[in-house]
């Protein structure tokens, strides 16, 4: 009996979600997704109605990117897509003796990462030891140090 009374909830349901899922994927113009000043510093504001007409157009028939990851300010991390998310293999610059929480560590590939939580972790001391950082299953980054025996989270900030 109290799943007839539900039935006609549960249709009602069924017929907005997608509806309200569609209307999120309409496509906002140019103009209405910048600020004024963002749009002139783009030279957006030098295009006529017909040449804006047009862009809208051509970016409305091609899917949007979804970044994922955003810093405290909203813009996006620094991980291009062109990047692999397989493991970054190189060697700390200078002296490493752990990991102390806030530390950030320079690669001889000119990447720098920054630890990403306040574990720390003494190690034996070296110089330009070997680094390995990788995937972790949720998405996160992992740096493991020769001569350490244990790991820390990190992110990317060059």
């Amino acid at each position: 009996m109290r799943l007839v009374r539900l039935l006609p909830l549960l249709m009602s349901a069924a017929l907005v979600l997608p509806a309200a899922a569609f209307a999120a994927d309409q496509y906002v113009p140019l103009q209405q997704r910048m600020s004024a000043e963002e749009f002139k510093a783009a030279g957006l504001d030098k295009l006529s109605p017909d040449e804006l007409k047009n862009l809208d157009a051509w970016l409305s028939g091609h899917g949007k990117t979804v970044t994922k990851m955003v810093d405290q300010s909203g813009k996006p991390v620094f991980y291009p897509s062109s990047e692999k998310a397989g493991p970054v293999q190189g060697r700390v610059q200078g002296h490493f003796s752990g990991f102390n929480g806030h530390g950030q560590f320079t690669l001889d590939n000119g990447q720098v990462w920054q630890q990403a939580d306040a574990t720390q972790i003494a190690c034996l001391s070296s110089d330009n030891p070997k680094v390995t950082i990788r995937r972790s299953l949720m998405g996160n980054w992992i740096m493991a140090v020769d001569g350490c025996n244990d790991q820390t989270s990190v992110r990317r900030v060059k």
